[in-house]
């Protein structure tokens, strides 16, 4: 069952939890959890506006200044050691024959670092944003809202487009359990 009513398609899915991010911001919440219990309507309406097209969501130059100004460290552990650039959508995506060459898959927009031990075979891998932290979490129901802001907000822009090009943004239920969840976001990187 989809957290708010508004949510049908992939594209809701992306806005609702880029809403839950600009909650958290605008009111100094610690993760998503506190972001839904406090700010609940601000949320929903956003969403409605994000939807609606009332309201834009920033350009992701934003984001690629937070990401060059952010101490070098792993955004998933934390750790400063052994650090690479990580592609947040994988490289390996195959949509279509250019995503090899998308300079939205392979330039800053989609780079964070991690360290080797999570950006690797055993890591995250060639695993969407949400599979990787719903499979590093398994005890954490709503894994999804302990994620890092800005690697969210970096992964939802890049993959909003990645399913624009996949003809998938208004699509429901993309892993077929029969609700539509982040899980269904990360869907288009199956390769």
């Amino acid at each position: 069952m989809p957290p708010i009513p508004e949510i049908k398609t992939i594209e809701h899915m992306i806005f609702y939890q880029y809403a839950k991010i600009m909650a958290k911001s605008a009111f100094g919440h610690k993760d998503g959890k506190e972001a839904k219990a406090k700010s609940f309507g601000y949320i929903r309406n956003t969403v409605r506006k994000l939807i609606s097209g009332e309201k834009k969501w920033s350009d992701i130059s934003r984001e690629d200044w937070q990401f060059v100004e952010a101490p070098k460290k792993c955004f998933y552990c934390g750790s400063t050691e052994n650090l690479q650039k990580e592609h947040i959508v994988p490289r390996c995506i195959n949509i279509k024959p250019e995503c090899k060459t998308c300079e939205r898959i392979l330039g800053i927009h989609n780079q964070i670092w991690a360290c080797d031990k999570c950006n690797g075979a055993g890591g995250k891998g060639t695993k969407g944003l949400y599979t990787f932290y719903h499979d590093m979490h398994p005890e954490e129901k709503k894994f999804q809202d302990i994620i890092d802001p800005l690697v969210e907000k970096k992964y939802l822009k890049t993959i909003y487009h990645c399913h624009e090009c996949n003809g998938t943004l208004n699509c429901e239920d993309l892993d077929g359990d029969g609700d539509i969840t982040v899980l269904d976001i990360d869907c288009c990187i199956k390769h």
